[in-house]
């Protein structure tokens, strides 16, 4: 990944989905949080109820992101989704829901799927929780010039709200969007719903129309809508040949260029209330100055020879004492990686040691670049 955006150093970044416990549905691979990249709004968070990683400090978000803006500065703050689907034209009356089997629930457990601090350590909350039928939300409004307007609640998501309508682009890659209709907005591991619709949209045009959520690689030009519940109810509305626009964004208090989704442990120069100070694991973290022009990159291995890692409260004050005014989690355990390329080396090289081993695949991360000549460093000092 680093070599690939001509990076001289990085580490990984926010948490993603690793593993999936749905029978028959596969790992989509995609970040917790949102994301930007040159300015673009690449996905969007997933419900509080459907993130992975470790138990929050209170009032956390899954959209916290960390990031630089176009005045070169960095920040700590959140991002949420903007958009709107805008149909014109008379639609079709509204179709009857599929009818079908009893929804498939989620995998028996696995020994093996809780390797990691960063995958299911939030678990435990879902079984205090009750799975309840949300009621049928009106998913979409007309306006007076005969359009119908409907409120885009994802983008690029492993998980869409219930009763949402979500955007896929071609950033989306080719894994299966069937993960994205999955749970509830409060329990991850909820069965997979079964009231379903899914629109392909190209250069304006829909062009295809179907109850189920499907995959592949989404090629430019083309988007694809998918709705569930309330949601579906509005797509099947839809027929090849009907008109289609989308407009989407990431908005929040600062305009960023650059972002990455986390949890904050640092706010103001004061580790927040309720960290963990008991569970030491391998960590990734991010900071920022108070003026935001330092970012801070740490990573601490864990289960390895090199170290035992670093309880939360222990990531918040190493970072307060590195100089970072505020300061975010990011994904870790085997996920945790930091690459460097000195003057001189054709491609960066791991300084670190992976609790699993090896590098892993992750879903994004955080790349530090010079100017001039690209990958091309004068002085790095590690």
């Amino acid at each position: 990944m680093a070599d690939a955006q001509h990076a001289v150093a990085g580490v990984n970044g926010d948490f993603f989905n690793i593993r999936e416990r749905h029978r028959g549905v596969s790992a989509t691979g995609a970040a917790v949080g949102p994301e930007m990249a040159d300015g673009r709004a690449l996905k969007a968070a997933v419900p509080e109820g459907q993130r992975f990683g470790p138990r929050r400090p209170f009032g956390a978000t899954t959209e916290e992101v960390i990031g630089v803006g176009a005045d070169r500065v960095g920040r700590m703050t959140t991002l949420r989704l903007d958009g709107t689907v805008t149909v014109r034209g008379p639609l079709a009356p509204p179709a009857a829901p599929p009818v079908a089997g009893p929804p498939k629930g989620p995998e028996p457990p696995e020994d093996d799927l809780d390797d990691d601090l960063d995958d299911d350590a939030d678990d435990a909350d879902d079984s205090a929780l009750r799975v309840r039928r949300p009621r049928r939300r009106h998913a979409a409004r007309r306006a007076r010039d005969g359009r119908l307007s409907i409120p885009l609640r994802g983008l690029n998501q492993y998980a869409l709200p219930v009763g949402g309508v979500g955007l896929f682009t071609s950033h989306w890659g080719p894994a299966s969007r069937r993960r994205a209709v999955c749970g509830t907005d409060t329990v991850r591991r909820a069965a997979c719903s079964t009231d379903t619709a899914e629109v392909t949209v190209r250069r304006g045009v829909v062009t295809r129309t179907t109850a189920t959520v499907g995959g592949g690689t989404i090629p430019p030009g083309t988007t694809v809508l998918a709705g569930r519940e309330a949601g579906a109810d509005v797509l099947r509305r839809l027929r090849p040949g009907d008109h289609v626009s989308v407009t989407y964004g990431l908005t929040g208090p600062a305009r960023l260029r650059f972002a990455v989704g986390g949890f904050a442990i640092l706010r103001g120069g004061a580790p927040l209330p309720g960290l963990d100070a008991v569970t030491s694991a391998a960590r990734t973290a991010a900071g920022v100055s108070a003026n935001g022009r330092h970012l801070y990159l740490v990573v601490v291995d864990g289960r390895s020879p090199a170290g035992r890692g670093a309880t939360l409260a222990d990531l918040a004050r190493l970072l307060r004492r590195a100089g970072a005014h505020d300061a975010m989690d990011l994904d870790g355990g085997g996920s945790s990686t930091l690459v460097l390329r000195t003057p001189g080396e054709p491609a960066v090289s791991v300084r670190n040691a992976p609790s699993a081993g090896a590098e892993r695949a992750v879903a994004n991360g955080v790349g530090v670049f010079v100017r001039g000549e690209p990958g091309r460093a004068r002085r790095v000092r590690h």
